[in-house]
């Protein structure tokens, strides 16, 4: 019986995108978590006593130009050198990209595959195979798997496979293939790298995405680690995720319709930022907060938004344990009044409603807008109209999600009488 390790996506050293910027942020923490995560992999398999460990593409982000991630890289590489354990690679798409991968010299415990041709390793002490082809340039997009010779009856045989298989959402189709193509190679099983969430497409075979090792921006959420399994008499015998992060992102969305005023909302707020980091199980955490629902306090928390958007920061700051960052915070909650009841009136307000609400702008309008507000772009600070979640106020699309805005609040302005704290 043996066990090994299967890792993909560590992205060594790359930020987590959204915190840098946010006051009070441990930057530091955050630049490493990719690290520690990876040595949390390292330690993993040194506690776990496994045989080998695969690492299936992204191992750095890209064109690295600091040699001390590759330096990193090699000392933990290193470790599991001294604890008898062999490490097996395959490049992926940023890792063609990469110099540190093409010079540097990795110690003999480690196989990196080609990237011209499939390759077979055989460990002779264990009957196994293991067969894999990393990426020659960024973008394969060929069906490489097919060239993978084919599976040794006599032997325990593992596939490793940088891919998108047939497809999936926000991964570009990256050496493509099909689960009846893996199938047909006759492995045991297939170690798949590139799509980021942890998904078990097989399991005869086990074809298996690990996943990343740490989440880096909003749409990775939840847990992220690695993949260990067990093999007992040349067959499978468990298959299990082991938890590698050191920082979680999550979603904290709220339905505060029932909540009476913003000092209601603020504990509502308290309780989830709360949950939240409760099921971090001890690791740091980034929120995006979202607040909704139709409320009385809608029109105290859209007259002052930016106020109370540091609030709630200030809240997480202040709940101690491994820390709380919120990566956004988005106000969507709509007016308690029936708006509906008001516009089926005969009067004036009536009628300036549904003059505000039928407001609309065509194309040529937008254009014309988009150029006075250019201005203003120009003024906007660089990271926030690039990064995952980029603002730019001259698209059309962000106009008129603006305008949806105005038009709510100029309603709801109208509807609902002044309130204050309670």
């Amino acid at each position: 019986m043996f066990c090994f390790i299967h890792a993909a996506d560590i992205h060594l050293d790359s930020s987590l995108h959204g915190l840098e910027l946010y006051e009070g942020a441990p930057v530091e923490e955050i630049r490493s978590a990719t690290r520690r995560a990876f040595d949390n992999l390292v330690n993993l398999a040194i506690d776990e006593e496994v045989a080998f460990v695969l690492l299936v593409g992204d191992l750095y982000d890209g064109n690295w130009k600091d040699y001390n991630t590759g330096l990193y890289f090699v000392e933990r590489m290193g470790r599991l050198h001294e604890a008898g354990i062999r490490v097996f690679i395959v490049a992926g798409n940023h890792d063609a990209a990469s110099q540190i991968t093409k010079h540097l010299r990795l110690p003999d415990n480690v196989t990196l595959f080609s990237t011209k041709n499939p390759e077979q390793v055989i460990l002779d002490e264990l009957d196994v195979a293991v067969y894999g082809q990393g990426f020659a340039t960024r973008a394969v997009t060929d069906d490489i798997s097919q060239a993978y010779p084919q599976g040794d009856p006599q032997l325990f045989n593992i596939g490793l496979l940088h891919t998108c298989l047939d497809g999936k959402p926000g991964h570009e189709s990256y050496a493509p293939c099909t689960i009846d193509g893996l199938r047909s190679k006759g492995y045991q099983y297939w170690a798949l790298g590139h799509v980021h969430n942890r998904e078990v497409v097989s399991q005869d075979p086990w074809i298996v995405f690990s996943g990343n090792i740490q989440g880096r921006h909003i749409r990775e959420l939840g847990p992220k680690g690695c993949t260990l399994v067990t093999v007992d008499n040349g067959e499978i015998a468990e298959v299990e995720h082991r938890d590698l992060d050191v920082m979680r992102w999550s979603h904290c969305e709220l339905d505060v319709s029932a909540s009476e005023t913003v000092d209601d909302i603020y504990e509502q707020v308290r309780e989830g930022l709360q949950l939240a980091l409760d099921s971090a199980e001890g690791r740091a955490v980034a929120v995006r907060l979202v607040l909704q629902g139709a409320c009385p306090a809608h029109s105290v928390l859209h007259a002052d938004r930016d106020h109370w958007i540091q609030e709630y920061r200030a809240l997480a700051t202040g709940l101690g344990g491994a820390g709380i960052w919120l990566e956004k915070v988005s106000i969507k909650t709509k007016p308690s009044v029936s708006v509906d009841e008001v516009l089926d009136r005969d009067d004036a307000l009536s009628g300036l409603l549904r003059a505000i609400r039928d407001m609309e702008l065509d194309a040529s309008a937008l254009d014309e807008l988009a150029d006075e507000i250019s201005v203003l772009r120009q003024k906007l600070p660089a990271e926030l109209l690039g990064g995952d979640d980029a603002y730019d106020p001259t698209q059309p699309e962000v106009l008129k999600e603006t305008l949806e805005d105005i038009k709510e609040l100029l309603v709801n302005r109208l509807c609902t009488p002044s309130m204050g704290m309670n």
